[in-house]
């Protein structure tokens, strides 16, 4: 699903787009400057950026179910929202839970714009966007997590990316939501979290209401308000550890995994602003965007599309070792090195692969050759293809950027980082590097004595890693120019408490041509990009 220029999704209703001279009067505009908000609950967002168009989002929320809403949108020049470029209305429904959907096109690469909605009376909180730039870009600021746990605790590292004013781009690696009951993976009680609805969710009805309490989350929809956001989904979209056919668990009782999956990809395209596929319920949510000749972003699919069942052990080498498995699937297979190969016949200077899973190794020593069944160790086979591919096709400069593990990782990425073939000190063999970003409240390890020293053995056991932190959570920082790709881990003080704080905890750069980690000097330098917030 290639990031493309295209008409209003398909479940909205035809838009009236209209280039405007001057603030004229909207048969939709509110009857009072601030009418509070019963109609906009979850915020707005926009993300899917390409060079000419975004995609805007919102939910109206009906005070008549089985109505449908006429919303209207102004897309802004201004943060102050007095010189509207674009505008138009369409009609939303119960069949899409009220959401909304508008690709603005005709937008010029690398600019800022603002928005709003309007419906029954009621004005939006005003959001801010930005289109992806053109050529002549020389350096990117992107900020990535994943693993959103509602029950663990609060969402402040959401707060801390929407607080920076020079992002080009927010990732989300996935686990966006959680589907368990309260009490079965996590308990919120203490913090007046408790899940909605307060059981494990299986149908249509159940993640859409899943998604609607996470967005009333005050941090999250500030950041969704704030900056454009590129999202892709992990397994508790869905279920734990899912895979095309089934997940760890759907278990009996709880219907067709079919249906499960399908009302889990309806509910998460209605709720995230992406660009849907063309067919319901379609999982492909691999996609590419290009940054001018500086980046090419490749977001990945490691869970739904292709993924083949999960070895149900370490142990189980008949099934690791089965050279036809794979993680992505044929098709999305030869689509990323098509896209790799493509990269470097343009002359772009650095691609990242946005995906779930770890792709370097974890384990290889003593009597555990594997550790995750669940990462690219279960699946050896569909690594090497990916490396064969780096390497014989020359293809450098490569940052895989992971999420799931609710850790903090920084790593080179070698066939055999075990091997003589690998030299930790100058990076020999390395063929790509990757960041493991922390979550966002899901936990590791909570006794952080402990995740200290298990952190200690795992640097001490692989020499191709370079940062572990198996305690904190928070994000990464990618600051990106011609000469190198710098990964900064900033950590939070809580999630027990609503608190700012943060801190720089590691920092790692890879230059240019090089393949390989090298602890930097400090944080970068604020970017220049300091657009006016929302």
């Amino acid at each position: 699903m290639a990031v493309t220029r295209r008409h209003l999704l398909r479940s909205s209703a035809a838009s009236l787009t209209l280039p405007l001279l001057g603030a004229c009067a909207s048969p939709l505009a509110p009857r009072t400057a601030d009418t509070g908000r019963k109609v906009f609950l979850h915020g707005v967002a926009s993300g899917d950026p390409s060079q000419d168009s975004i995609v805007l989002w919102t939910r109206a929320t009906p005070q008549q179910d089985g109505t449908p809403l006429t919303v209207g949108w102004t897309l802004y020049a201004d943060p102050q929202g007095r010189r509207p470029l674009q505008r138009g209305e369409v009609s939303t429904h119960g069949d899409r839970d009220y959401t909304v959907k508008v690709i603005v096109d005709g937008l010029t690469p690398g600019r800022t714009y603002y928005y709003r909605f309007i419906a029954a009376g009621e004005a939006s909180p005003l959001g801010r966007t930005r289109t992806l730039p053109g050529f002549g870009v020389d350096r990117l600021r992107i900020a990535y997590t994943s693993c959103s746990h509602w029950l663990f605790g609060y969402f402040n590292a959401y707060g801390a990316m929407a607080r920076r004013n020079d992002l080009d781009l927010v990732l989300h690696l996935g686990d966006y939501i959680y589907e368990y009951g309260n009490g079965e993976y996590g308990d919120g009680t203490e913090l007046g979290r408790r899940h909605a609805p307060d059981r494990e969710i299986t149908t249509l009805a159940d993640y859409r209401e899943r998604y609607a309490l996470y967005r009333t989350d005050e941090d999250l929809q500030e950041l969704h308000r704030q900056h454009p956001m590129v999202v892709i989904w992990d397994d508790h979209e869905s279920a734990n550890n899912s895979w095309r056919d089934g997940a760890q668990n759907h278990n009996e009782g709880e219907g067709a995994w079919a249906t499960r999956k399908g009302a889990a990809v309806k509910a998460w395209h209605e709720w995230l602003p992406t660009r849907e596929a063309q067919s319901p319920g379609d999982a492909q949510i691999w996609r590419s965007f290009r940054f001018g000749n500086l980046l090419d972003l490749t977001m990945l699919d490691t869970r739904l599309y292709g993924r083949d069942r999960e070895a149900a052990s370490p142990k189980d080498h008949a099934v690791i070792q089965d050279p036809k498995r794979s993680l992505l699937g044929p098709t999305q297979e030869a689509w990323l090195y098509d896209q790799l190969r493509r990269s470097k016949g343009d002359g772009v200077s650095w691609r990242i692969l946005g995906q779930q899973v770890m792709l370097g190794h974890l384990g290889g020593y003593g009597d555990t050759p594997i550790l995750n069944t669940d990462q690219w160790d279960g699946y050896p086979h569909a690594r090497t293809r990916l490396l064969d591919v780096l390497e014989e096709g020359g293809i450098d400069d490569v940052a895989v950027l992971t999420g799931d593990i609710h850790s903090s990782w920084a790593m080179d990425v070698a066939r055999d980082p075990f091997g003589a073939a690998y030299s930790a000190s100058s990076g020999k063999g390395s063929l790509a590097v990757e960041f493991v970003t922390p979550s966002v409240t899901s936990p590791f390890l909570t006794d952080r004595k402990a995740a200290e020293a298990r952190a200690a053995q795992g640097l001490e056991a692989h020499p191709h890693m370079r940062f572990i932190d198996l305690f904190h959570k928070g994000y990464v920082l990618l600051d990106i120019t011609r000469d190198r790709l710098q990964g900064e881990f900033w950590h939070l003080a809580t999630i027990t408490e609503k608190r700012r704080e943060e801190r720089l905890a590691a920092a790692y750069l890879t230059a240019r041509g090089n393949n390989h980690l090298e602890a930097a000097r400090g944080a970068s330098a604020p970017g220049t990009l300091q657009e006016p917030a929302a």
